[in-house]
């Protein structure tokens, strides 16, 4: 991943409908194992995967918990720090387990590292999601296809809204 700029990703606030954010980037031709999330540990889907418990005698909440469990699981990934994270894709799990090896960034702005954001992006993303809301990454197969991404990100209410070769330029001019 960190070798591809040919990606997206947009900032929101933890109160966004993410299944609409989803569902729109599916109808713009993205597929869900070419999208990976960071929510905030405070975050209400954070809150059920931490709450989630396999021995709740409630079937209702059981059947809830299991079925947003099985939505997270369809991504290619999803990180929420401090609670846990899914990965299904090859090529997310190698970029962010890889990550976990370097020593120079901490947390979970490694993973953003592994993603190919600079070391001052990563921390200022994650330091944005832990205390506000969510980060959804879109790896896309070349770069005209990342500034599709961008545009439906930016129209479904992102608060910062880029491809990932933007901000490199960026953080190279800084």
């Amino acid at each position: 991943m960190a070798s591809s700029p040919a990606a997206a990703y947009g900032m929101f606030s933890q109160n966004v409908a993410l299944n609409d954010i989803v569902h729109t980037l599916n109808q713009a031709g993205f597929d869900n194992q070419d999208i990976c999330m960071m929510l905030s540990p405070t975050h209400p889907i954070a809150s059920l995967v931490r709450d989630a418990n396999l021995f709740n005698s409630e079937r209702e909440s059981s059947a809830v918990t299991a079925g947003l469990i099985g939505w997270l699981s369809e991504f290619g990934a999803v990180m929420i720090p401090t609670v846990g994270f899914f990965i299904r894709s090859q090529a997310f799990f190698h970029a962010l387990m890889v990550s976990r090896e370097d020593p120079a960034v901490f947390g979970n702005a490694r993973a953003l590292v592994g993603l190919g954001f600079s070391e001052h992006e990563a921390e200022r993303f994650e330091n944005h999601v832990r205390h506000f809301g969510a980060l959804v990454y879109v790896s896309c197969g070349e770069s005209a296809k990342s500034l599709w991404a961008r545009e439906v990100l930016h129209n479904t209410g992102a608060e910062e809204a880029a491809t990932l070769a933007e901000r490199l330029n960026v953080a190279a001019v800084a």
